[in-house]
């Protein structure tokens, strides 16, 4: 197996479910004894939210790229970065760390034009929901055309994210809300599924929840489909 580097912390929260994940992954195409062979660079968040409030990408792909190239000096042989939102940053990670780097919307819109997405609902933070990287990139990939909560929507579901699922609070109520805006933009837009785009909203919704509230929707956890790709990766034979 190839050494995964992560670079994670943003936030730990999902950062500890891409752990398990990882491990389970190898596990199930290893044996039971296995586990995925991997270095976590564990970002400090605070500061990361704060350059990301300012605005200050510049910097934010500095601390990034520092990253990378750390993970590749301790023997990373492939990175991904456990976050939606700093992907924006994605190519030059991959040229600092000088390994192949698994992207999360490479993953996601390969999942997505497996299943026969056209109009999939994008929940994420504000600067995934609004920025073209993210968008356009699983667009390319997937063949479909990506829906984006308008406002108020969009600030409650960044809210959520930043005030609550970043801190370990998983309330009912923002459950309810998120649903609310699934709900709505079903009826409205006519998406026929769900991206939860940011790797903490799984930690508020997934597929269950979502049946249960009647939306008949099917919902993609990019943390999950990140972490199956990452596995693959890390498996696969040289030439794959």
């Amino acid at each position: 197996m190839k050494r995964l580097g992560v670079i994670g912390g943003m936030s730990w929260e999902s950062t500890q479910t891409y752990y398990r994940l990882l491990n389970e992954e190898i596990k199930a195409h290893c044996g039971p004894l296995h586990s995925a062979p991997l270095l976590l660079w564990n970002m400090d968040f605070a500061p990361i939210a704060r350059l990301q409030a300012e605005g200050d990408w510049a910097g934010l792909t500095t601390i990034m790229e520092q990253a990378a190239q750390g993970l590749r000096a301790g023997g990373a042989e492939l990175l991904i970065i456990a976050t939606n939102t700093m992907h924006l940053m994605a190519d030059q990670v991959a040229t600092a760390g000088a390994v192949p780097l698994v992207h999360i919307a490479d993953a996601t819109g390969a999942a997505l034009r497996e299943a026969g997405v056209q109009r999939p609902l994008l929940l994420a933070t504000r600067f995934t929901m609004e920025k073209a990287f993210y968008r356009e990139h699983v667009e390319r990939v997937a063949g479909c055309r990506v829906a984006v909560p308008e406002e108020p929507h969009r600030s409650r579901v960044h809210d959520v994210i930043y005030e609550e699922l970043v801190q370990g609070q998983i309330r009912d109520e923002s459950r309810t809300a998120y649903l609310g805006i699934i709900d709505h933009y079903r009826q409205e837009q006519a998406i026929d599924a769900v991206i939860f785009g940011c790797t903490e909203v799984g930690l508020l919704l997934n597929q269950s929840s979502i049946d249960q509230a009647g939306l008949d929707l099917p919902a993609f956890d990019t943390t999950a489909i990140h972490c199956r790709a990452a596995a693959a990766a890390m498996l696969a034979s040289p030439g794959d």
